[in-house]
């Protein structure tokens, strides 16, 4: 007999399960315009050994590592609310993840990675110019 779900209701479980971890709707918008402008990335990378870490779109020879981050997962200042199942559960979850993404940048920014973080609701074309601006000053052969 299967343990119980975890979820509050089928519906939601059925949700939750179908969250995608990578190739989200934004991470798939703004890396189609950075492919369109001649970029070349790594997808869903660890930027660094031994660090389990992973980066949405990562320029390795730049050392950029590039996060877009779910306004749910991350607890978005402008659209994060939290279930009203669970609630305490979901902004532990929230908090946690802001804890581990602010680690990450620490971790990354140490050694020697330029970190960019997005949400999602943020316009792609806007994204990507924000990349080229960071790519573009990236020193001579490290774009």
């Amino acid at each position: 007999m299967p343990a119980p779900s975890w979820a509050s209701s089928d519906a939601v479980r059925a949700s939750m399960r179908g969250n995608r971890s990578r190739d989200t709707a934004p991470e798939l918008a703004v890396r189609h315009l950075l492919h369109a402008e001649g970029r070349r990335y790594r997808v869903n990378y660890r930027p660094v050994a031994g660090l389990r870490r992973t980066a949405d779109v990562v320029f390795t020879r730049a050392r950029v590592a590039v996060f877009i981050d779910g306004c749910f997962w991350h607890g978005c200042p402008l659209h994060y609310q939290a279930p009203v199942a669970h609630r305490d559960y979901w902004e532990a979850k929230a908090a946690g993840n802001r804890a581990r993404d602010a680690d990450t940048a620490e971790r990354l920014t140490a050694a020697g990675w330029t970190v960019l973080r997005f949400w999602e609701h943020e316009e792609p074309a806007s994204v990507v110019a924000a990349i080229d601006v960071v790519l573009d000053a990236a020193p001579a052969g490290r774009a």
